[in-house]
């Protein structure tokens, strides 16, 4: 991926850069070369350079952004791995429009993901950047998604913008560094403790963090909510001001399906494996709400150390996926290659938690033949490495 300075990317927004756009719609990134070669006999090097590099990201930019708004967009290829998905910035707009915030300001807003799902939703954004390409990119998404109105860009360091004449305040330090994620929430930029304190500096904020933040780091006057996208968490957010400090939520995307976790809720009791299990959302395992997953379905656990949860009586929930178990048997390769032969299975998800054994080196041992499906679970019961079998719950005739 070439590097692509202010002044390339202002071309790009010219009528011969726009005409290098559309024509490089469906280019194939595998062809480049050839690619760069036919354009550069009839323009600038720099520009088709600038242009091939923006259409390679809009493609990227497509599982998070959706064919229409990704096609008319402009990324940088760090704006592209870090930006808020679509569906999570659109939810998170329309939390703050139901808190009733008019004005708000964006720190550290990068290409303008969150920022077009504010404005989308009425608010009225100022969003802030220290590098002046990625503003020129949040200036031209703005422009061209019709929301130039709603969103101002301003090229400045996050911390010398004053936050209190705004409703809200949103921030979404950068969480890696030169050499890769950051895991401490001081290593952000800006540390979190700066934006915690910037936080409180308004009626209400959001905070963006990582999804493995550590409950003890979540200050005490914030809601902590972690968020799922089709079953794979995309991010923790504190939430200052919401009336409801100390809370945990767990929110499903795109069903919107909120659990809010119960305080001081005791871990259900373990027992042993009945017919149904329970797989809980990630964001519900992130938001340690395993209990309250448990006591909605009024179940067990199988294991202190595991999250998974039983029960003798199906009772479906939108924060864990259910299977029926037809087996629960110890750990034993020989015994599991024989029943898998058996039942002629041919087809099998491999789960495991709490298990030392690697599903793919599992897959390949078991040289799997047949036009049956199941579903193996790797796990520990009662302390000891376990197997369980069996099939998703709403695959059965007549399932829920």
């Amino acid at each position: 991926m070439g590097h692509v300075d202010v002044d390339a990317f202002d071309a790009l927004l010219g009528d011969e850069g726009q005409a290098l756009l559309s024509a490089l719609r469906d280019y194939d990134p595998a062809k480049e070369l050839a690619t760069a070669t036919r354009l550069r006999r009839d323009h600038p090097p720099a520009l088709v350079s600038a242009a091939l590099t923006q259409a390679a990201l809009r493609q990227r930019a497509v599982a998070k952004f959706g064919p229409e708004d990704a096609h008319r967009m402009y990324f940088t290829p760090n704006g592209v791995e870090q930006s808020t998905r679509t569906s999570v910035a659109a939810y998170r707009a329309s939390r703050f429009a139901e808190f009733g915030v008019r004005r708000m300001a964006d720190l550290c807003c990068g290409i303008g993901g969150d920022a077009i799902e504010l404005a989308r939703a009425g608010i009225s954004v100022l969003a802030v950047d220290r590098d002046p390409l990625t503003c020129a990119v949040a200036r031209a998404n703005a422009e061209a998604l019709g929301l130039a109105e709603l969103i101002e860009v301003r090229c400045a360091d996050v911390t010398d913008v004053g936050t209190r004449d705004f409703d809200a305040v949103f921030v979404d330090p950068a969480r890696r560094g030169g050499r890769g994620r950051v895991f401490d929430p001081e290593a952000y930029s800006p540390p979190l403790s700066w934006a915690i304190e910037a936080a409180r500096t308004t009626p209400r904020a959001a905070l963006k963090i990582a999804p493995g933040v550590p409950h003890e780091a979540v200050p005490e006057d914030a809601e902590a909510e972690w968020i799922s996208d089709h079953g794979h968490v995309k991010e923790a957010v504190l939430w200052f001001g919401t009336a409801r400090p100390g809370l945990r939520r767990a929110t499903l995307l795109p069903s919107g399906h909120s659990l809010i976790g119960t305080p001081l809720l005791p871990d259900p009791e373990p027992g042993p494996v009945g017919r149904w299990l329970y797989e809980p959302d990630g964001a519900v395992i992130r938001a340690h709400l395993v209990a309250d997953v448990a006591a909605r379905v009024g179940g067990r656990l199988i294991d202190p150390t595991i999250a998974y949860i039983t029960t003798d009586e199906l009772r479906p929930t939108p924060f864990a996926t259910a299977y029926e178990i037809t087996d629960v048997l110890p750990f034993n390769l020989k015994r599991l290659k024989a029943l898998l032969r058996e039942r002629e299975v041919g087809i099998a998800t491999i789960k495991k938690r709490g298990s030392a054994v690697e599903p793919e080196q599992l897959r390949k041992k078991l040289r799997l033949e047949g036009g049956n499906a199941c579903t193996i679970v790797l796990t520990r019961s009662a302390g000891s490495p376990t197997m369980l079998l069996g099939h998703p719950a709403q695959a059965l005739p007549g399932g829920p």
